[in-house]
């Protein structure tokens, strides 16, 4: 199965974060339960993105769409944007492992989602609604770190928006088959050994389901 894991931390090569242990727990389980797993690692803040305003997405969008010319930086963006969409499509597992930031996702991840929620690619638009285009068996999955602990059922349990975010561009505008999520929370209020050992058995879980 090919999956494409993105990775959204700004210090993706620090290996004490949380969410870098969580990707070496993802790829430890995954080379020892599903080693046919082709893996393609995408570091969002090691990339250009493209922007959504009006000196980059927005100008090229509307060119392309009235059938002008692009060159120079544009034509560059626009054949990243391309790219980026083809990537996406072309793998029917995508793991996304990033920290929570105020209680949502990092900017440069917005900024990629931006990239890939783009209607007659991944959604069209009908008299109806939205219609999710990704629905050949596509499956999402978060691997997320955060401070505090998000499954108490408190007033933190609301303002997990990242989870709430993501899991409905994947599920309910792009059609994802599921997005489900594995938590590396608590992680400063807790102890390493707890935290991580609490991720390792709902990863196990998680990623039976996931690819099956």
């Amino acid at each position: 199965m090919k999956t494409l894991l993105i990775n959204a931390h700004p210090d993706y090569t620090n290996k004490k974060t949380y969410s870098a242990k969580l990707q070496e727990l993802f790829n430890h389980q995954i080379s020892e339960r599903f080693p046919e797993t082709e893996i393609t690692t995408l570091n969002l803040y090691d990339s250009i993105i493209p922007k959504l305003d009006t000196e980059q997405l927005f100008n090229i969008w509307g060119k392309h769409n009235n059938q002008q010319s692009l060159e120079g930086d544009e034509l560059k963006l626009f054949n990243i944007w391309k790219n980026l969409i083809s990537q996406f499509k072309n793998h029917q597992r995508i793991v996304i492992v990033m920290p929570m930031h105020n209680f949502n996702i990092p900017s440069k991840l917005k900024d990629y989602m931006d990239n890939i929620l783009i209607a007659r690619e991944t959604f069209k638009y009908t008299s109806d609604g939205s219609v999710g285009l990704m629905t050949d068996n596509y499956k999402g999955l978060l691997l997320q770190a955060s401070g505090s602990v998000y499954t108490n059922n408190d007033r933190y349990t609301k303002l997990e928006f990242s989870n709430q975010y993501l899991t409905a561009m994947f599920e309910d505008i792009m059609g994802f088959d599921s997005f489900d999520i594995v938590r590396a929370q608590g992680t400063a209020i807790d102890s390493e050994s707890n935290v991580m050992a609490n991720a390792k058995s709902e990863m196990y879980d998680k990623l039976t389901t996931f690819y099956k």
